[in-house]
């Protein structure tokens, strides 16, 4: 019995050293040659804020030239890799929606969204607008609409559902 004892000990000890979690690499500054990881277009070439996701197997980022994408990605039941890090460009920093500034990255985790506003992004789709203070993104929504949120409380139909945006606003300009 002691001897099974010791023997799982040493397998809990052994899977516990392989299990290290990889640490976030910090932002990358987006280039002009960066593609979309969903469209396999130019990021630079869209407009608003974007995002760029670090998984645990590769080396570079993968990019998103929009938040929009950035939160579908991480939504995808069949995402499977092993995410270690998120950024998303803070908008309370961008001196231009259009070009977003290098060195307006923040953590995904961490920033808070505007959710629902007028604002749109990459292919001219709405875009949430992340903030790396609720202050700013409460003025943001004053003026621009929306809800503030966490990414945690963004509801996959506020990320999926363009369609039935679309056939809203078409509606109400009838």
């Amino acid at each position: 019995m002691m001897r099974l004892l010791c023997i799982l000990l040493l397998a809990v000890l052994a899977a516990c050293d392989g299990a290290e979690t990889a640490e976030a690499p910090p932002p990358q500054e987006l280039t002009g040659d960066v593609i979309g990881a969903f469209c396999g277009m130019y990021v630079a070439e869209h407009p608003g804020p974007k995002g760029q996701v670090f998984l645990g197997n590769k080396e570079e980022p993968l990019w998103f030239p929009s938040v929009r994408d950035t939160i579908a990605y991480l939504m995808l039941p069949e995402q499977q890799d092993e995410v270690v890090g998120v950024y998303v460009n803070d908008v309370a920093q961008l001196e231009d929606w259009d070009k977003p500034d290098p060195g307006t990255w923040i953590a995904a985790a961490d920033a808070w969204y505007v959710v629902g506003s007028d604002r749109t992004g990459g292919l001219g789709l709405p875009e949430i607008a992340p903030f790396s203070t609720l202050a700013a993104a409460t003025d943001f929504a004053a003026a621009h609409g929306g809800t503030t949120m966490r990414l945690a409380e963004i509801p996959p139909s506020e990320v999926y559902d363009l369609v039935g945006q679309s056939e809203t606003e078409g509606q109400a300009g009838s």
